[in-house]
């Protein structure tokens, strides 16, 4: 029941960062959210997995900081990527 926190915190976090970073007509609304919920959950499974108990603080930095670190790094890039690729697109249909 508690990786409902890490998923919880991931999507928030994700959502909040699609409403505040610069690009986002370049992504899906959904995006953003589903990448924070799934790595603070694969983080938080691949951790109790090993053998790290919900007690112990290391489970949650690491399961809250995997999305924290990680998907703003991953929406820059993507929009980076996105508005290259479109200026690529515009050229060769010779749209302005």
């Amino acid at each position: 029941m508690q990786i409902l926190l890490a998923l919880i915190f991931g999507a928030t976090y994700g959502a909040a960062l699609h409403f505040l970073m610069p690009g986002r007509e370049a992504r899906g609304a959904a995006f953003a959210p589903v990448l924070g919920a799934v790595l603070g959950g694969l983080v938080y499974a691949i951790l109790t997995w090993v053998g790290v108990t919900a007690d112990d603080l290391r489970l949650w930095l690491a399961s809250l900081g995997a999305p924290i670190v990680v998907v703003p790094l991953v929406l820059i890039a993507l929009t980076r990527s996105r508005a290259t690729h479109d200026a690529r697109e515009r050229l060769r249909l010779g749209i302005a």
